[in-house]
């Protein structure tokens, strides 16, 4: 579902605007930490208003364009994110513990609602239970067609979550590098997305 909507704003955009975002999502993330072990983490995507608008008339969803969806609506749009997941594709999530990459299990979708014309869809992926003290944390799309803005990091367990922003002003270099030293029409293969993206890390309490 996602990629259809996708593909009507690409259908949009063309040239070096290809290399920026075009969805924008504000993300908020809860670590789940039992006994000193990160069990999941669960997300809540607040997805912008316009694509919120694609995904509406894609699905066929709020036809009086209120912004408002009925229970039902409610119900068929839930899980709309992941549903079409390519070969490859990773959740725009990633985890590392102890500098190894870490696999993380299929989403569950645990909650949607709609709020001032945005989507905010919730869902909850499952961690190999590594040492929470060890855990990090990033979300971007690779390609940055997507720019995920972190708004919130909480975690339990006692634990405390520490935020190292990224570099705005170093992202824009490697950017503008990248633009200069592809050819245009490869710039949809660029991947800048991780240089946007905040590192998220756990401090917990001896215990």
């Amino acid at each position: 579902m996602i990629r259809s909507a996708c593909a009507a704003l690409a259908a949009c955009f063309c040239g070096p605007v290809a290399a920026h975002p075009h969805i924008f999502v504000d993300s908020a993330l809860r670590v789940v930490v039992e006994d000193g072990l990160a069990v999941a983490v669960e997300l809540t995507w607040t997805w912008d208003d316009f694509f919120s608008l694609l995904i509406f008339e894609d699905m066929g969803l709020d036809p009086d364009a209120d912004g408002v969806l009925t229970p039902q609506e409610l119900v068929t749009l839930r899980g709309f994110d992941l549903v079409e997941w390519p070969p490859g594709f990773e959740g725009d999530l990633y985890a590392w513990s102890e500098g190894r990459k870490i696999e993380m299990g299929f989403p569950e979708a645990t909650g949607i609602s709609v709020e001032a014309g945005r989507i905010v869809s919730s869902h909850r992926r499952s961690l190999p239970a590594v040492p929470a003290s060890a855990l990090e944390l990033k979300q971007y799309d690779p390609t940055f067609y997507v720019a995920y803005s972190l708004r919130d990091a909480i975690a339990s367990g006692g634990c405390e979550v520490r935020v190292a922003p990224h570099d705005p002003q170093a992202a824009e270099k490697v950017l503008e590098k990248a633009l200069e030293e592809t050819p245009e029409d490869m710039f949809a293969e660029i991947q800048l997305g991780e240089h946007y993206a905040d590192t998220v890390r756990l401090r917990c309490d001896a215990s």
